[in-house]
C-alpha cells in the first residue's frame, strides 16, 4: 500500500526548500530557511571570547539557542525557554560543533539563534540546516576580515525527519503527518553521510530493524538533497562584514 499524502508529495520527496541569506543585516550570518510552511530565522553572532570554563584552551566555541515565537503556531507560544526548547538547542549546538574545527576558530564564540516564525513540523531539523548556512557565512566573514586564515568548517551539516504512518516510511513530515505518526525520527548527517545524531521513538507500534534501515536510507537521501541546496546557495561568497 502507498499512502496518499495531503500535499501530493511522493513518500521520498522533500517539502519545497529554500535558504534566503542575509535576511537580517546586523549579524555575521543570517538565513531564513523554509521547509514548506515551516520557517526558521537563523542568525550567527560572533563574540571575541569563550565561556569561562573554556578560556586559555586555544579553542573556540559554538552554541545555539532555539525558540518558537508567539505567533508561530495556532496557539500563542509564551516567551520562555521550555524543557523542549533546551533539548532542541542542545541538539543544534552538538550538530554544528560536530562539523567545525574549534581550534581553527580561535578563542571566540559563535552563537546560532534559531527563531521559529512558522511551525509546521520539522522545526529542529530546519534549524540545523539553516543554522549551518548562517554559521558558514559568519566564518567566511571572519576569514574575509582577516581574523582567521581559513573557514574552520570541515563539512556540511543537514538534518531531516522521517516517520512511519500506516506501515509507510515517509520523508520530511509536516505537523499533520508528524502528529499521527507511529514512528518519528530526526536524523542529522555530515556532508559525507556520516551520522551525527539519530533521535527515534515509536509513538504507536514498535518498529523493526528492517524498518530502521529503511528510515536511515530515506534520511540519507533527503540529507543529500538538502546538502545540494546548501552548496548551491553558498557558491556565492557573502558580502564582507565586520564583527564590530
Amino acid at each position: 500500500m502507498t499512502i496518499s499524502r495531503h500535499d501530493g508529495r511522493a513518500f521520498d520527496e522533500l517539502r519545497p526548500l529554500s535558504f534566503v541569506r542575509d535576511y537580517t543585516k546586523m549579524s555575521m550570518g543570517s538565513v531564513l530557511v523554509s521547509f514548506g510552511e515551516t520557517r526558521v530565522l537563523c542568525t550567527a553572532s560572533v563574540a571575541p571570547d569563550t565561556p569561562r570554563w573554556m578560556r586559555d584552551r586555544g579553542e573556540g566555541w559554538v552554541t545555539a539557542e532555539y525558540s518558537m515565537l508567539p505567533g508561530s503556531s495556532p496557539e500563542r507560544i509564551r516567551r520562555r525557554t521550555s524543557g523542549r526548547d533546551q533539548e532542541i538547542q542542545r541538539l543544534i549546538g552538538r550538530s554544528l560543533r560536530c562539523v567545525i574545527d574549534l581550534a581553527a576558530l580561535g578563542e571566540r564564540s559563535i552563537t546560532v539563534d534559531c527563531d521559529v516564525l512558522s511551525a509546521d513540523g520539522g522545526t529542529r531539523t530546519a534549524s540545523i540546516c539553516g543554522g549551518y548556512v548562517a554559521l558558514h557565512d559568519a566564518c567566511e566573514r571572519l576569514v574575509a576580515a582577516g581574523e582567521i586564515p581559513a573557514n574552520p568548517l570541515t563539512t556540511e551539516c543537514a538534518a531531516i525527519s522521517v516517520g512511519i504512518i500506516d506501515g509507510e516510511v515517509l520523508l520530511d513530515l509536516p505537523y499533520r503527518e508528524d502528529s499521527i505518526a507511529d514512528v518519528d525520527f530526526n536524523v542529522v548527517m555530515t556532508g559525507e553521510g556520516a551520522l551525527v545524531e539519530v533521535q527515534g521513538t515509536a509513538e504507536g507500534s514498535a518498529f523493526s530493524r528492517g524498518e530502521l534501515s529503511r528510515i536511515l536510507d530515506l534520511a540519507a537521501k533527503g540529507a543529500a538533497e538538502i546538502r545540494e541546496a546548501q552548496r548551491a546557495v553558498l557558491r556565492t561568497p557573502p558580502e564582507p562584514r565586520t564583527t564590530s
